[in-house]
């Protein structure tokens, strides 16, 4: 993993203007590419693929012919409009992970014992089940017709060019139940039943994707009024359009809930990305079991992931009206997300640091996590303590 990361940070460049490193924002007058870039951008780089941030702060996915150079991209593209252009970076190729792990777990029999551990069925007995709150879901296709999302999902946007395979393409659809699967229709429930999904798919069949088409997928899903973004998804370089990307939407006030990734590794100092950007208002997951133990695979960190929530035998909906369980940081992050839309359709005025803070204050404390509160998400305390925090003096 740390291999990896190291070859991805060497891949980031800027055409015509910057050179990146890491995730610094120095901008220096260079018109080259860096010598190694080339070889050990190989096998990631999308070839005449260029995410290009502009002044304005908008961002564009720019492609050209496959017999075109990146000098002669730099050269033409770059230098004619250079006074407009922040930087460029080579479009590159994600991947979802599978998580893998040799941890002897207690199986789940309860389809839906990770609302019930985090005891969202107290909150929905208030009333809350994420009524009017709309959630993106920045992933592979969300199946809009599966009878138990069918209610909720009320918009899907596809950002790659792709003819989904359901049998293949399954994971957006998990994301998106876990956080808004309608209880009454089906055998699986969502933390926040009565939400709104928007979908924006950036995610392959292959289970990759670019992290162009990813920030376009973003700023969609935060355009048509999503309060919450989730990510299930990671093994992004530390680039610098993807961090302001991000950071834009956060300080739009949108939760941004990352996955902490499924390598095993402490990525206090094995980082992967977007989940270690420490941005203001975003929360990184790790995964627990039914038994509340911290699963093996699971990414950890004291100052890069935030909590726990439930991530291995999660069942959930997948294409063609079926439900199946998977693994992983990426089911933990969605149980968040749904968790921050009941605390949001309790208290609307609420902000995305307000939740963040009472979802962190009100963990099920488990000193042995190695994430930074220590423990893992309960929404019934989290709402008692947002409670508090809006109407303390």
């Amino acid at each position: 993993m740390r291999t990896m990361q190291n070859k991805l940070q060497k891949c980031l460049l800027v055409l015509g203007l910057v050179i990146l490193t890491g995730c610094n924002n120095s901008k220096t007058k260079e018109s080259v590419f860096a010598e190694t870039a080339q070889s050990y951008c190989e096998s990631n780089t999308l070839k005449n693929r260029y995410v290009v941030q502009w002044e304005d702060g908008s961002i564009t996915v720019e492609t050209t012919d496959t017999h075109i150079s990146d000098d002669h991209f730099r050269e033409t593209f770059v230098k004619d409009n250079l006074a407009l252009i922040k930087h460029v970076d080579r479009d590159f190729e994600i991947k979802l992970r599978q998580a893998t792990s040799s941890d002897v777990h207690t199986e789940a029999t309860n389809l839906s014992w990770g609302p019930e551990r985090m005891v969202a069925d107290q909150v929905w007995a208030q009333g809350y089940k994420g009524q009017g709150i709309k959630v993106g879901v920045v992933d592979g296709m969300v199946d809009a017709t599966h009878v138990q999302l069918a209610g909720n999902v009320i918009s899907t946007e596809q950002f790659n060019n792709e003819v989904n395979d359901p049998n293949l393409n399954i994971h957006g659809t998990h994301v998106a139940g876990i956080i808004a699967a309608d209880p009454n229709l089906g055998p699986v429930g969502g933390v926040a039943p009565s939400a709104k999904i928007i979908a924006g798919q950036f995610i392959s069949n292959a289970g990759g994707g670019s992290l162009g088409d990813a920030i376009l997928a973003m700023n969609s899903v935060a355009n048509k009024g999503a309060r919450i973004i989730n990510m299930s998804w990671g093994g992004a370089g530390c680039v610098t359009a993807l961090k302001d990307a991000i950071q834009a939407l956060s300080n739009r006030g949108i939760l941004i809930v990352t996955a902490a990734g499924n390598d095993g590794v402490n990525s206090d100092y094995s980082p992967d990305y977007p989940a270690a950007f420490r941005l203001e208002n975003q929360i990184n997951v790790a995964a627990t079991t039914i038994d509340d133990r911290f699963i093996s695979f699971s990414n950890r960190g004291v100052h890069t992931v935030n909590v726990g929530a439930p991530g291995v035998s999660i069942y959930s909906t997948i294409p063609g009206n079926r439900v199946d369980d998977m693994d992983g940081t990426s089911m933990a992050a969605p149980m968040v997300s749904g968790a921050a839309a009941l605390l949001m359709s309790a208290l609307p005025a609420a902000t995305a640091q307000q939740i963040k803070q009472a979802i962190y204050t009100s963990v099920d404390f488990y000193p042995e996590y190695q994430v930074s509160t220590h423990g893992r998400v309960n929404v019934k305390k989290a709402l008692d303590a947002l409670r508090a925090m809006l109407t303390s003096p």
